[in-house]
């Protein structure tokens, strides 16, 4: 009458409500909207408590945000908190750290006109390699290749 009481170990329990009566359902992971608490007597299904959740890891972390709302450290907002961005199209915020640039190479070689040594005026390049891709505009970034002469 009342569903289940009790559940094999590795199965969580969920206790659906209909109007005053609950039913206990067992299931081997909990629904959207729900977290997983393991103990040695049941394991049992929590609903998320975070405001605008659609799924979470744990009582107080989401995971997933309701539509039009972005995430940020298990939590839903309206917009990113300064200094975050959500990129590429998700709905989870960043970090707007510009590029990191590693340290330069050595200089390469005199040329002039794409040929080497024996010239007075020819010029040198030297690179350093990108550590970490440009989040928003690559513009912003240093320049990746230097010259001198």
């Amino acid at each position: 009458y009342n569903g289940c009481l009790k559940c094999l170990p590795k199965l969580f329990i969920l206790l659906e409500r209909n109007d005053i009566r609950q039913i206990g359902i067992c299931l081997p992971s909990c629904p959207v909207g729900y977290f997983g608490v393991r103990n040695p007597e049941m394991n049992k299904c929590t609903k998320c408590k975070i405001d605008n959740c659609e799924a979470c890891f744990s009582r107080n972390f989401c995971t997933k945000c309701k539509e039009a709302l972005y995430l940020h450290k298990g939590r839903c907002y309206s917009s990113c908190p300064e200094g975050f961005a959500a990129l590429n199209g998700t709905v989870e915020c960043s970090s707007v750290v510009q590029c990191e640039l590693g340290e330069w190479g050595s200089w390469g070689p005199c040329t002039k006109k794409g040929k080497l040594c024996g010239f007075k005026k020819g010029t040198q390049n030297r690179t350093r390699e990108s550590l970490q891709p440009p989040l928003a505009e690559p513009s912003l970034c240093p320049p990746e290749t230097e010259n001198r002469t």
